[in-house]
């Protein structure tokens, strides 16, 4: 009992741990100095105001929300009709193919950025939001390719095959069989789709212009040049929009079910 505990101390202070640095980034986005202090000197809400103000950054953060949601809308359009022909068909070249479907999790962005800018010079696609969406397509539809294969199990083949006995058809199967089975690997996959697409910068700085900018690219170019507490309220925002996506996602497939499925 007492081990149990002990254990129990540990795992929560390596939690704290873990966390004491979003709980700095928070103190700092809201100090009065026109520069980063932790604890803050003051408490104001200025530099949240100079995100909703400033052209610059409502601009990059409606272009990163709009990227994230469109690429995340593509990768499952794309990677759930994958993952069903990789879990129900034998075909040459089945093992290549999930290699190549999975792989930009393995391959630096950063090179799979610069071979886009290449190889989009071709097409005229460079410095561009459908050279950006392509490129965040790539990276993030392995999340939701993996997470829906986890499900499609062959006790589930056995489910469609008995739904097909009955006289449905394939889309009604899919629609009324498959899809509640795998939804709740396509909405986690979703969102951890659209948080690795928010957050990208290797990909992302080689296909942004000045007009056309993403807010963690924007951040990135900023840091150069100056540091003050709006690096630390941009970053608070995203902290919140992370959380509010976990949020999400226990309401609508909850987390215990997650944990369920994953053994």
């Amino acid at each position: 009992m007492i081990l149990r505990h002990l254990i129990r101390l540990f795992a929560l202070g390596v939690l704290a741990y873990l966390a004491l640095p979003l709980v700095v980034i928070l103190g700092s986005s809201f100090t009065a100095t026109p520069y980063l202090a932790f604890p803050p000197q003051g408490w104001t809400l200025e530099w949240y105001r100079t995100l909703l103000i400033e052209a610059g950054y409502v601009a990059a953060f409606t272009t990163s929300t709009v990227l994230a949601l469109a690429a995340t809308a593509a990768a499952v359009l794309l990677t759930v009709p994958a993952a069903l022909a990789l879990a129900r068909y034998e075909f040459p070249g089945k093992a290549a193919l999930a290699s190549v479907l999975m792989s930009p999790l393995v391959l630096p962005h950063i090179v799979l950025g610069a071979a886009l800018l290449q190889y989009g010079a071709y097409f005229g696609l460079t410095r561009s939001f459908l050279s950006l969406l392509i490129g965040h397509v790539v990276i993030i539809a392995p999340f939701v390719l993996r997470s829906t294969l986890t499900l499609l199990t062959p006790e589930q083949r056995a489910l469609e095959e008995a739904s097909a006995d009955l006289g449905a058809n394939p889309w009604t199967t899919f629609f009324l069989v498959v899809l509640p089975q795998i939804r709740p690997g396509i909405v986690t996959g979703s969102i951890f789709a659209f948080i690795s697409s928010w957050i990208n910068v290797e990909l992302s700085i080689f296909n942004t212009t000045a007009d056309l900018n993403t807010i963690p690219v924007k951040l990135f170019n900023y840091v150069q040049y100056t540091i003050d507490p709006t690096i630390a309220a941009v970053s608070g925002a995203t902290i919140v929009a992370a959380v509010i996506a976990i949020v999400i996602l226990d309401l609508t497939v909850g987390l215990d079910m997650l944990s369920e499925r994953g053994k």
